[in-house]
């Protein structure tokens, strides 16, 4: 039994060690400027990740190619990717007011250009999480590139095997394949990537796109395409920082752009004066649990019984969603789309303007004149949570004078990866625990375990882990944090940061309330320990309805002083 615990804690320390290289190694390659991936400058990245062998990167270290983690690699990059050679991280250097149109990944918002046939700019305005989590994907789907030429490269003079030339011949086709061209352009693939036709069969459409439906064949093909070239022609892939990044990064000039456009908002509305409520959510939750019920309780039974939400949370349903938001935007919503680089949207409720008897919190509370302000920010991105939430701390500068926030709260309600339990499973943590550092954030929740007790959802309570980066996690590390002395419940990836910038301001500065209140609770996206649960194995559907909308229910609850457990 000891030798399985001792084996087991030298390979969590081992996968950590493996992750202080990779974050080592990205800041030296970015501070040099640039490198070549699959050259040795790239080396030490690729040994490091390939020792980690994340759980969401799945066969990474075999031979065959890994098909879902390629998939949620490729979902959360600019279509198009696969074909460039130079990949240009940049900050935000203009390219949205020239002819170059704005390329976004489907799972990430981030502005991305193709420049030419060669290259791809990214931008970068989220900071350093946003550059990591890049370069992880990137070293990924390059270290896969080359399982494809291994396969297929007969010889170092560019001679290819049969079953690359007839990939090829149906990736050069212009118009969709047909089932017989497909199913015969799937064997050969199958064949290129080590994989069964049926595996290949079963995530070809997945890969698919309105104007690519066979998008699988294309990235398959480039990928190896150019992983070819760099052996036979020594072109070397490469990735470049532009000055103008290197000398942002860190600044918070987009989070102080997006925080003083929320402040002179409230000025304007003559809102900032009043008890402010500050929520990191969705854009939906908040504004469907104070006004679906107005605007379409009549059309059901039992609100309560969360059908309403999972049915305004449907794709076919953007008349529904239509209904609510713009009864919302007349009775006290003020909508600010991000206009400055950091990709968060914002909603401020004024709730003074809701007749809270025809809502679900018709027991509200609050002293007339005093009514709460919300200010739901949409979710930010790693590191990015503590530029945003230092900087709306901090007090307004209007017409050489400070003016104080009347912050009364801080809710996070989000998505995390859950260590006990299963998708759609809620988390109530006591503390953030930043990996990688001896950063420890205990705080006071103002939700509790019980208040959640009920309601047919497990829940579960404790430390939670603060990841650099959700996909470079593995079994070993993650078990360690859950079963050691750390009892960790669950990981994500901002919860220190909000945390680190609620303490600076509340404690240090002394520039909002000392006795600010802290709400943080998380509903499970996935289970890293658990085979096929992993980010990679797909999205939650309405699972995650229930617990979105209880969370966001018991939030308001709160803010509105209704005495409910």
């Amino acid at each position: 039994m000891k030798e399985t615990q001792n084996i087991s804690r030298s390979r969590a320390q081992s996968s950590s060690g493996a992750i202080e290289r990779l974050y080592i190694t990205m800041r030296h390659l970015f501070n040099r400027g640039f490198y070549k991936p699959m050259g040795v400058s790239g080396e030490t990245l690729r040994n490091a990740l390939l020792e980690l062998r994340p759980e969401i990167y799945g066969s990474i270290a075999e031979e065959k190619v890994e098909l879902n983690g390629l998939l949620y690699v490729i979902e959360r990059l600019p279509i198009g990717i696969e074909e460039c050679r130079y990949i240009n991280l940049t900050s935000d250097e203009g390219y949205a007011g020239s002819h170059f149109k704005a390329i976004v990944p489907p799972k990430r918002r981030r502005n991305c250009y193709r420049i030419d046939s060669e290259q791809m700019n990214v931008e970068i305005t989220r900071g350093r999480s946003d550059i990591y989590d890049i370069l992880t994907h990137l070293t990924f789907i390059f270290i896969e590139s080359h399982k494809i030429k291994d396969r297929v490269l007969i010889d170092e003079e560019g001679n290819v095997a049969r079953d690359w030339e007839k990939l090829e011949h149906y990736v050069s086709h212009k118009k969709k394949l047909t089932l017989i061209e497909r199913e015969i352009a799937m064997s050969h693939a199958s064949v290129v990537l080590g994989r069964t036709f049926a595996e290949v069969q079963d995530i070809y459409d997945k890969f698919a796109t309105t104007e690519q439906p066979d998008r699988f064949l294309h990235v398959i093909y480039w990928l190896g395409k150019l992983a070819i070239e760099e052996i036979v022609d020594n072109n070397k892939r490469t990735i470049t920082f532009s000055p103008i990044l290197r000398e942002r990064l860190g600044h918070h000039i987009y989070g102080e752009i997006w925080a003083n456009n929320i402040k002179q908002v409230l000025l304007k509305n003559k809102l900032i004066n009043r008890p402010l409520h500050i929520i990191s959510a969705n854009m939906h939750s908040v504004m469907n649990s104070l006004f679906a019920e107005p605007v379409l309780g009549k059309n059901y039974t039992k609100l309560g019984d969360y059908q309403v939400f999972e049915d305004l949370s449907s794709s076919g349903n953007k008349e529904l969603r239509n209904q609510v938001e713009k009864y919302a935007l007349q009775h006290g919503m003020i909508s600010l789309p991000d206009a400055s680089g950091t990709n968060i949207d914002v909603q401020i409720f004024d709730t003074a303007k809701i007749n809270h008897k025809e809502t679900l919190f018709a027991k509200a509370n609050s002293e007339k004149g005093n009514e709460p302000v919300l200010i739901v920010m949409d979710y930010a991105f790693g590191e990015q949570a503590f530029e945003t939430i230092d900087e709306l701390l901090k007090p307004y500068k209007h017409n050489k004078e400070k003016i104080f926030l009347n912050v009364e709260s801080v809710s996070i309600m989000g998505k995390a990866g859950i260590l006990e339990g299963g998708k759609g499973d809620i988390m109530i943590p006591n503390a953030h625990v930043n990996e990688g550092t001896a950063d420890n954030y205990p705080f006071e929740n103002e939700l509790t375990k019980e208040m959640f007790d009920g309601n047919g959802i497990p829940v579960f309570d404790g430390p939670m882990i603060t990841v650099l980066g959700t996909s470079l996690q593995n079994r070993d590390l993650l078990k360690f944090f859950h079963e050691s002395t750390w009892k960790a419940i669950g990981l994500e990836m901002e919860g220190a940061y909000y945390q680190k910038a609620i303490q600076a301001a509340s404690k240090i500065r002394k520039s909002i309330n000392p006795n600010v209140k802290v709400r943080y609770a998380y509903y499970a996206s996935d289970n890293p320990l658990e085979t096929g649960s992993t980010l990679a194995s797909g999205g939650l559907g309405t699972t995650g309805v229930k617990p979105t909308y209880l969370i966001t229910i018991k939030i308001l609850e709160q803010i509105f002083n209704i005495n409910k457990n």
